[in-house]
């Protein structure tokens, strides 16, 4: 069954105008961090139950780095930045001002979980701002974690914490181009709405 036939063209539309806005204001924010020009293509957005999140993004067995924030409020919602392990190794090393190659592997992880986590809270705030441009709502975040492991295991850890929350997320993926970095970074935002904070959402922007 398409998940997606449970939203009109109409609230999906919209939900695809939130993952625009936010991945415009994401790509202004890296750029100001890394001190270069970052770009972001068009991102793709749908809805699908929680427990199929894994199989859209990709091989259960593929590592991967999450940051996961939640907000709580008007609207109620967890947010996940999910990108390859590979791929996030790139990105931090772009604002580690520091070579750590000598250092153990410990404190090395210790460090680069604290840029991803800068990054992820960027993109994830960037996000959250858009809609509350969209919708005059606050919307306070938690202080961002970081999780490195299979996609599999992280998303079963997800499901297993929010899916009694929220049934359904909105996957929003795309590429971000960085000046002078060859490789395409691509990474996803998950928004996994609590019950009943979707159809706020939807009822607030005029399509419900």
């Amino acid at each position: 069954m398409d998940y997606n036939a449970k939203f009109t063209n109409i609230h999906m539309d919209a939900i695809r105008e939130v993952g625009n806005i936010g991945t415009g204001n994401a790509a202004t924010a890296l750029s100001r961090l890394l001190e270069r020009v970052v770009n972001m293509d068009v991102p793709v957005a749908e809805m699908v139950p929680i427990y199929d999140v894994a199989t859209h993004y990709g091989s259960p067995e593929m590592s991967v780095c999450a940051v996961l924030v939640r907000t709580e409020g008007e609207f109620s919602c967890s947010l996940i930045f999910m990108i390859d392990e590979e791929k996030a190794a790139i990105m931090t090393d772009l604002i580690i001002p520091m070579d750590i190659s000598g250092m153990d592997e410990a404190a090395r992880m210790q460090i680069r979980d604290s840029a991803i986590a800068e990054q992820g809270n960027i993109i994830l705030g960037a996000f959250l701002n858009a809609l509350s441009k969209i919708t005059g709502w606050t919307l306070p975040t938690t202080t961002p974690a970081v999780a490195r492991d299979m996609l599999g295991s992280i998303m079963d850890l997800v499901a297993s914490m929010f899916g009694v929350i929220g049934e359904s997320a909105m996957l929003v993926k795309t590429s971000l181009h960085i000046k002078d970095v060859d490789e395409e970074l691509a990474g996803t935002v998950i928004m996994i709405p609590d019950p009943g904070s979707l159809e706020c959402l939807l009822a607030k922007l005029g399509v419900l």
